[in-house]
């Protein structure tokens, strides 16, 4: 994804994709802003992200007090941040569909158990601030600006999802 360039929602699923993990951030009903990190299990073409996720316990408290939340995807030289809306869905096809190694080790019952939920975040916008080249590249500009004292490159956009 070139910084120069206009970000598209096609950017932001393919940055998705490719992240290991995200924070999620909600917003409890005093206010105060509450992120975990997640694995995502799913990115449709459409920016829809699908996270297994504890049906008990602060988080999903959380999630059921708003639908209102935030992704934030960092890795060197860039970031990326999702603002959406967040709702639990109950569709065991697509459980059996997402379902993966990684997840049997938060849920032990399996695809059935009792405290799995399917989350699913609808992205309403997207901003993206990085740096050009990749991770490598990125991370080398950042460390020759530090020696420099030069500005590191670099841009921001923000698109519609």
């Amino acid at each position: 994804m070139a910084t120069n360039d206009t970000l598209t929602q096609q950017d932001v699923v393919e940055k998705l994709r490719d992240a290991d993990l995200v924070m999620l951030t909600t917003a409890l009903p005093d206010g105060k802003l509450l992120s975990h990190p997640m694995t995502i299990q799913g990115v449709s073409e459409d920016a829809d992200i699908w996270f297994f996720v504890g049906l008990q316990g602060g988080q999903a408290e959380a999630l059921r007090s708003g639908p209102h939340v935030n992704l934030a995807v960092a890795e060197a030289g860039s970031w990326l941040s999702v603002a959406g809306d967040a709702e639990f869905v109950d569709d065991p096809a697509l459980v059996d569909q997402l379902w993966n190694d990684e997840a049997k080790a938060y849920f032990l019952g399996g695809k059935d158990d009792p405290d799995l939920g399917l989350l699913r975040v609808s992205g309403d916008s997207a901003q993206f601030w990085g740096l050009p080249g990749g991770k490598v590249a990125g991370l080398a500009q950042i460390v020759k600006a530090k020696a420099t004292g030069d500005r590191a490159p670099g841009g921001t956009d923000t698109t519609e999802l």
